[in-house]
């Protein structure tokens, strides 16, 4: 079909880095709400080629589910925009459906429109209740009000930036074909830093860095990691909410570049044996007027002793957040010692096997690096429970706690009861949303093999949370 006789629009990369970034700024120096509000709805209604407004939430799970409103809508309705909840895992039952969903208007994205699309713009919404008021089971809005009272009561900033590791696969929809396959196809076998100029890797990493850069992400380095086909793309630092946006449109990105390639990029903790998996590494730290709390020259490793509370804490609760870090089946696999994992209950500045790593840092990067995260985790539940549980929770009263011989569940059986079990995921979530989580994954690994063997089954593949597709859970 002809397209002369359209005018959407497709703005160069480089106009649609600096509008990201001025977004951005407006972020960091917290912009009253309204006045965002009124620019952007001013924007839109001024900017003619503007055809939809694509708006983004996360279900409990942290799967990422995209509405477009066509944009004339959206102007005169946006306070206004009602969906089904009852068609999204793990939020409403059908006989109480029908859900709101408010637009977050500080999180608005430019997005290259080779990759999304000309005349779109992309803008986060927050879920809200039939009474008015913010979702229970949506947890980008828990966290969102959790940054902003740690505020306004302690002047803090929670700030934290990911190292999300994928694979890339050869062929489309490499995941839903896996039933099929009963593997997965490498792209690349060069390994850590080597992928030659011009391979489909290397070109799929560029695309992406440059999709990225254009999206306001600040990239710092990118590389191929240590497995055959695997990548790896950071990027800056960024208040909390803001960060965990970001790891659902990493991902996104990844995925529609790989798709445009025929290819997949995969963030299954372990989709293939024998190789290093993909990690979720979480760097945080916190700030009170521009200073790095977590900094002190002459703490242990650097760190004060406000970061060491915050580190034990995290200790104390790691069985109990296990699930919440590790969130599938296929997660537990990557939790084994041969390959680098985090498994181990301990804090280190130089023990890549701990789950909470101190890195090298100066005044301005001090942080602390929790590594037992999976990637295909709900970004919001992970920032949500290391801060809380960092800030809010308990100390065990455990002889040595930071070098203690103490391991994470190797199986999510082990970690569904764990989180059941523990008054601090209560404290966390409340019983409601906790037992909707909890049920969620239960019915996950009862349709996978209850022992996980020695190579990835099908079961955990096809019924993985980011992977299903309708009709094959409705045929369970």
């Amino acid at each position: 079909m002809t397209t002369e006789l359209r005018n959407f629009l497709a703005l160069p990369y480089d106009e649609l880095e600096e509008l990201n970034l001025k977004a951005k700024e407006q972020r960091m120096k917290r912009v009253a709400a309204h006045k965002i509000q009124e620019e952007r709805i001013k924007y839109l209604t001024d900017e003619k080629r503007i055809k939809a407004v694509t708006v983004l939430f996360s279900d409990l799970e942290g799967r990422l589910h995209m509405l477009d409103y066509d944009k004339k809508f959206l102007v005169k309705s946006w306070d206004n925009l009602t969906f089904d909840g009852s068609s999204i895992r793990g939020f409403t039952a059908q006989r109480e459906s029908d859900l709101r969903l408010s637009m977050d208007w500080s999180s608005f994205y430019w997005g290259p429109s080779d990759v999304f699309g000309s005349g779109k713009v992309l803008v986060f919404g927050e879920v809200i209740d039939k009474d008015g008021s913010p979702y229970s089971a949506d947890i980008r809005g828990v966290l969102k009000a959790y940054a902003e009272q740690q505020h306004k009561d302690e002047d803090y900033t929670l700030n934290a930036a990911n190292e999300i590791e994928g694979f890339l696969f050869a062929g489309a929809d490499a995941e839903q074909h896996y039933g099929q396959t009963q593997k997965f196809d490498y792209v690349n076998t060069g390994g850590y830093y080597h992928s030659l100029p011009g391979d489909p890797l290397r070109m799929f990493i560029d695309t992406t860095a440059e999709v990225q850069r254009a999206m306001g992400f600040q990239n710092e380095k990118d590389h191929p990691e240590v497995a055959p086909s695997q990548f790896e793309i950071n990027y800056g630092y960024g208040e909390v909410v803001a960060a965990a946006d970001q790891i659902q449109l990493y991902k996104l990105i990844c995925r529609q570049v790989a798709t445009k390639m025929g290819l997949t990029a995969c963030f299954l903790p372990k989709p293939v044996v024998g190789v290093n998996g993909n990690g979720m590494h979480t760097n945080v730290s916190i700030s009170k007027g521009g200073k790095n709390l977590f900094w002190d020259a002459k703490g242990e490793e650097k760190l004060s002793k406000f970061a060491w509370s915050f580190v034990d804490r995290i200790l104390t609760h790691a069985n109990d957040i296990c699930l919440l870090l590790n969130a599938s089946v296929n997660a537990y696999r990557r939790l084994d010692p041969h390959f680098e994992a985090p498994n181990q209950i301990k804090a280190s500045a130089v023990d890549r096997g701990s789950m909470v790593r101190i890195p090298i840092g100066n005044e301005k990067s001090s942080r602390v690096e929790v590594r037992s995260v999976a990637p295909d985790a709900n970004p919001y539940l992970v920032m949500y429970s290391i801060f809380k549980s960092g800030l809010d929770g308990d100390t065990a009263k455990i002889k040595n706690l930071r070098q203690a011989e103490r391991y994470l569940p190797d199986n999510i059986y082990t970690a569904i009861e764990d989180f059941k079990k523990a008054a601090w995921t209560s404290k966390l979530l409340g019983e409601d949303v906790k037992h909707r989580y909890a049920d969620l994954k239960q019915v996950a690994a009862d349709r996978c093999s209850r022992s996980l063997g020695t190579f990835v089954k099908a079961p955990e593949v096809q019924h993985h949370h980011e992977v299903y597709n309708q009709y094959l859970w409705n045929q369970f």
